[in-house]
C-alpha cells in the first residue's frame, strides 16, 4: 500500500495567516484510523444575524423593564412603609390629603383598644389552644402512619399510601357538611372537639415525613435490629433525630393552617367563649368601622405569634423544605 506523505506546514504561509485545509484525496480507505488526518477546526467570527436586535434597541427595551420593575416595587413599598404608621394616626389623619407620613401625636392607645374591646385575649387563647392540639395530633399521626409505610411491610400498603395521596387532592369544601353532620351526630359541636379532631390527621404530614424516612440508610436499620432495638426504639433514637427538619416543618405548616382556620370555626360554634381570633377580627371590623387604626393594630396582634413562630423555627423551615433536594 503506498502511503502518501504528510503535507508539511510552510513557515512563511503560517506567518501570512494562511491556514492548511483538509484534502480528502490524500485520504485512503487502507489507512488505519488513527494515521488518518483530522480536518482542523476553523474558529470563525460569528456573523451578524438579522434577528439579533440593535443596542439601542436592547437599551430601550432594558430601561422600560426596569422604569416598570422600579414603579412596581415603589408602589408595594409605599404601602409597607406607610401601613404601620396608620396604627399612630387618628382616622381623620388616615384619610388626609397629602398624607401624614409622620404623625406629630402618636396614637399608642390603638392596641389597648383592640385588645380590650375586641376581647382579643380570648380570641387568641382559644386560638392558641386549638392550634396547639391540632399540631400535637398532626404530628402524632403523621410520624405514625410514615414510619408504617416506610419501614414496616404489611398486605396493600401501596395502595394503602395512594389512599392517603388522594385525600389531599380533596378540599375542605367538599367534606365540610359530612364532618359538620359527624360532628353535630356525636355531641361535638360547640366544643373544643368540634375544632380539633376532623383535623388530627393529614395525607401530607404522612407523606412529607415517609420521605424523609426514606432517606435513612439501611445500615442504620440493620444495626438497629442486630443490637435487638424495637421498632419504638429505632423510631426515638435513629429515625426521628435524622428526619427532624421535615418533622419542624410539618409543624410549623400545621401551626399556620391551624391558626388561620375561620370557616370551620365559624360555623361549628355558636359561643363567642369558643371562637378564635380569626373571627374576632371580624367582629372587631363590624364593631370599629370608622376606626382603621384600631382594626390594624387588632391585625398585627393576631399575626404576632406568626411572626415569633417564623423566626425562631426558620432554620428549621427551611431545612425541612430542602431536604434531599440536593444530593452528593
Amino acid at each position: 500500500m503506498e502511503r502518501v506523505k504528510p503535507i508539511q506546514r510552510n513557515a512563511s504561509a503560517a506567518t501570512a495567516g494562511e491556514q492548511e485545509t483538509y484534502r480528502p484525496e490524500l485520504v485512503t480507505d487502507d489507512e488505519p484510523r488513527y494515521l488518518r488526518r483530522q480536518k482542523p477546526v476553523e474558529i470563525r467570527r460569528k456573523k451578524f444575524s438579522g434577528k439579533t436586535w440593535p443596542f439601542y434597541r436592547r437599551v430601550l427595551v432594558g430601561t422600560v423593564i426596569g422604569g416598570v420593575f422600579v414603579a412596581t416595587v415603589g408602589f408595594a413599598a409605599r404601602y409597607l412603609l406607610y401601613s404601620p404608621q396608620m396604627l399612630l394616626l387618628k382616622p381623620d389623619q388616615i384619610v388626609a390629603k397629602p398624607p401624614i407620613l409622620f404623625p406629630t401625636h402618636p396614637q399608642w392607645s390603638s392596641y389597648a383598644t383592640a385588645w380590650t374591646q375586641g376581647h382579643l385575649g380570648r380570641y387568641l387563647l382559644n386560638s392558641l389552644i386549638v392550634t396547639t392540639v391540632i399540631v400535637v395530633g398532626e404530628l402524632v399521626t403523621s410520624i405514625a402512619a410514615a414510619y408504617a409505610f416506610a419501614f414496616l411491610d404489611f398486605p396493600f400498603k401501596k395502595t394503602l399510601f395512594i389512599v392517603f395521596l388522594a385525600t389531599m387532592m380533596v378540599p375542605l369544601e367538599v367534606t365540610f357538611l359530612t364532618n359538620l353532620n359527624t360532628v353535630v351526630s356525636l355531641g361535638w359541636y360547640n366544643t373544643y372537639f368540634g375544632l380539633t379532631i376532623p383535623f388530627l390527621a393529614t395525607g401530607f404530614g404522612a407523606f412529607l415525613i415517609r420521605q424523609a424516612f426514606l432517606g435513612l440508610p439501611g445500615d442504620l436499620r440493620d444495626a438497629s435490629k442486630l443490637d435487638g432495638a424495637n421498632h419504638w426504639q429505632f423510631l426515638r433514637a435513629v429515625a426521628l433525630p435524622v428526619a427532624r427538619p421535615a418533622v419542624a416543618a410539618l409543624g410549623i405548616f400545621s401551626f399556620f393552617g391551624a391558626f388561620g382556620q375561620y370557616l370551620w370555626p365559624l360555623i361549628v360554634t355558636k359561643d363567642d367563649r369558643l371562637r378564635t381570633v380569626q373571627i374576632g377580627l371580624k367582629f372587631l371590623a363590624n364593631s370599629q368601622i370608622n376606626n382603621f387604626n384600631v382594626i390594624f393594630a387588632g391585625t398585627v396582634l393576631a399575626a404576632l405569634p406568626l411572626f415569633v413562630l417564623l423566626i425562631l423555627f426558620e432554620k428549621q423551615l427551611v431545612r425541612g423544605l430542602t431536604a434531599g433536594a440536593v444530593k452528593g
